[in-house]
Protein backbone atom coordinates (compact mmCIF):
# COMPACT_ATOMS: atom_id res chain seq x y z
CA UNK A 1 0.00 0.00 0.00
CA UNK A 2 1.62 3.53 -1.26
CA UNK A 3 1.48 5.68 1.51
CA UNK A 4 -0.31 9.29 0.69
CA UNK A 5 1.92 11.56 -1.02
CA UNK A 6 2.09 15.27 0.19
CA UNK A 7 0.96 18.15 -1.39
CA UNK A 8 3.05 20.15 -3.11
CA UNK A 9 3.32 24.33 -2.67
CA UNK A 10 5.19 24.62 -6.05
CA UNK A 11 3.53 26.15 -9.43
CA UNK A 12 5.07 26.20 -12.90
CA UNK A 13 4.69 29.62 -14.94
CA UNK A 14 5.06 29.77 -18.69
CA UNK A 15 5.69 33.21 -20.12
CA UNK A 16 5.44 33.34 -24.20
CA UNK A 17 5.86 36.33 -26.25
CA UNK A 18 7.73 38.59 -28.56
CA UNK A 19 10.53 40.04 -26.35
CA UNK A 20 10.15 43.54 -25.22
CA UNK A 21 11.92 45.11 -22.28
CA UNK A 22 10.75 44.44 -18.72
CA UNK A 23 8.62 41.18 -19.02
CA UNK A 24 10.78 39.54 -16.32
CA UNK A 25 11.36 42.74 -13.98
CA UNK A 26 6.65 42.92 -14.18
CA UNK A 27 6.88 38.99 -13.52
CA UNK A 28 9.51 38.99 -10.64
CA UNK A 29 7.75 41.74 -9.55
CA UNK A 30 4.36 40.80 -9.43
CA UNK A 31 5.40 37.68 -7.59
CA UNK A 32 6.89 39.78 -4.48
CA UNK A 33 4.06 41.53 -4.43
CA UNK A 34 1.89 38.27 -3.32
CA UNK A 35 4.97 36.70 -1.31
CA UNK A 36 5.60 34.31 -4.06
CA UNK A 37 9.36 32.70 -3.93
CA UNK A 38 10.91 31.73 -7.41
CA UNK A 39 12.85 28.45 -6.89
CA UNK A 40 14.32 28.37 -10.54
CA UNK A 41 13.81 30.11 -13.73
CA UNK A 42 14.93 29.59 -16.95
CA UNK A 43 14.54 31.84 -20.13
CA UNK A 44 15.74 32.46 -23.66
CA UNK A 45 14.87 34.43 -26.60
CA UNK A 46 14.54 32.40 -29.74
CA UNK A 47 14.36 34.89 -33.21
CA UNK A 48 12.61 37.80 -31.36
CA UNK A 49 10.29 35.65 -28.83
CA UNK A 50 10.91 35.09 -25.63
CA UNK A 51 10.38 32.15 -23.49
CA UNK A 52 10.37 31.63 -19.89
CA UNK A 53 9.68 28.98 -17.36
CA UNK A 54 9.47 29.45 -13.60
CA UNK A 55 9.05 27.08 -10.84
CA UNK A 56 7.58 28.91 -7.74
CA UNK A 57 6.99 28.26 -4.30
CA UNK A 58 3.45 29.03 -2.97
CA UNK A 59 3.86 28.33 0.82
CA UNK A 60 3.83 31.83 1.71
CA UNK A 61 1.86 33.33 -0.90
CA UNK A 62 -0.91 36.00 0.09
CA UNK A 63 -3.31 34.98 -2.39
CA UNK A 64 -4.34 31.78 -3.75
CA UNK A 65 -3.68 29.99 -6.88
CA UNK A 66 -5.88 30.45 -9.03
CA UNK A 67 -6.20 34.40 -8.47
CA UNK A 68 -2.69 34.44 -9.16
CA UNK A 69 -3.32 32.43 -12.48
CA UNK A 70 -5.83 34.98 -13.32
CA UNK A 71 -3.98 37.85 -12.54
CA UNK A 72 -0.78 37.07 -14.55
CA UNK A 73 -3.05 35.52 -17.51
CA UNK A 74 -4.70 39.22 -17.84
CA UNK A 75 -1.98 41.34 -17.52
CA UNK A 76 0.08 39.43 -20.02
CA UNK A 77 -2.87 39.58 -22.61
CA UNK A 78 -2.70 43.42 -22.30
CA UNK A 79 1.22 43.05 -22.58
CA UNK A 80 0.70 40.68 -25.50
CA UNK A 81 1.93 37.84 -23.79
CA UNK A 82 0.77 33.98 -22.72
CA UNK A 83 1.30 33.04 -19.47
CA UNK A 84 -0.11 30.13 -17.78
CA UNK A 85 -0.01 28.67 -14.08
CA UNK A 86 -0.08 25.38 -13.20
CA UNK A 87 0.23 23.62 -9.71
CA UNK A 88 3.13 21.19 -10.01
CA UNK A 89 1.02 18.44 -9.50
CA UNK A 90 -0.79 19.35 -12.60
CA UNK A 91 2.33 20.04 -14.78
CA UNK A 92 4.05 17.11 -14.02
CA UNK A 93 0.87 14.82 -14.63
CA UNK A 94 0.87 16.14 -17.46
CA UNK A 95 4.24 15.74 -18.82
CA UNK A 96 4.80 12.20 -18.08
CA UNK A 97 6.07 10.00 -20.47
Amino acid sequence: MALPRKESNRAIITVLGRDQIGIIAWVTGRLVEHSVNILDISQTIIDDFFTMIMVVDLKAANLELVALSRMLENEGNDKGLQVKVQHEDIFSFMHRI
